[in-house]
């Protein structure tokens, strides 16, 4: 049977199917190698497994540090067009931040410049971040359509400047928690960001008696197809947990993934 390739397109030229005939990849593949080309790598020397993959750190970091400059690049060219009268212009950077805003912008890397360890200690009454908490639940959940998203990146945006500025703050589980309730959400459905968010939530608060950790063992069991992990969080939320039906439900859940009733 041959084999189908798609020929992604330029703006306005459709899809062009390409039918390439089975087996000429891995012909092209053996003319093209030049004599004396290095052969692949024994396995045998690694104990017949592949090469462990290399960091992702670095280039993580240069993309997050891309994006920034990006973003801040586009609100000065707002800012100067705003300043100088040039409304066309104005506009089209304007135009241009709203698509930046809208593009889906996953986290590669959860413990690169996302999120913090589980050692901050939500300590100080801090009345900035507390007005910026404020302000992130004034745009949380609000709206429809592309305005919800928006919305729902405003108040992110918002909630992670807590994060940034104030790390001792006494808000910051609650900012995770509304982390991970964004990160769950249509907006973005970036399910092992939310799970991290909602451990992060009961570990810098602790005896905090919210539904993090049933919701984080939800998106284990649901989402991220890790039994193991949503077993542990289910027996913790049932050890830790003072609400009946939040007890109940993890229990029913428990029982059917270790098949004990």
């Amino acid at each position: 049977m041959p084999r189908m390739l798609l020929i992604f397109p330029l703006v306005g030229i459709p899809l062009i199917p390409l039918v390439v005939p089975q087996g000429v990849f891995s012909t092209l593949h053996a003319q093209s190698a030049p004599p004396g080309s290095p052969k692949s790598p024994d396995k045998s020397a690694n104990d017949g497994k592949p090469p462990p993959p290399a960091s992702d750190v670095e280039l993580v970091e240069r993309l997050h540090a891309a994006r920034k400059e990006y973003e801040n690049s586009l609100k000065a060219l707002y800012e100067h067009y705003a300043r100088v009268g040039d409304r066309q212009r104005w506009k089209w950077v304007e135009e241009e931040l709203l698509g930046y805003h809208l593009l889906f912008k996953p986290s590669y890397n959860l413990d690169v410049k996302d999120v913090p360890p589980a050692t901050l200690k939500a300590e100080v009454n801090i009345p900035a971040a507390n007005e910026l908490y404020r302000a992130a639940m004034e745009y949380k959940g609000k709206g429809f359509g592309t305005e919800y998203i928006l919305n729902q990146r405003r108040a992110e945006i918002l909630l992670r400047e807590i994060l940034e500025k104030y790390p001792n703050s006494d808000k910051i589980a609650d900012v995770a928690y509304q982390l991970g309730d964004i990160y769950e959400s249509r907006a973005f459905r970036q399910y092992d960001r939310a799970a991290r968010y909602f451990e992060r939530a009961y570990q810098w608060m602790k005896g905090g008696r919210t539904d993090a950790r049933l919701r984080a063992a939800i998106l284990y069991d649901r989402y991220l197809n890790d039994r193991t992990k949503a077993i542990e969080l289910y027996r913790e939320h049932i050890a830790h947990d003072t609400d009946p039906d939040r007890i109940r439900q993890a229990e029913r859940r428990l029982a059917e993934l270790t098949g004990k009733k």
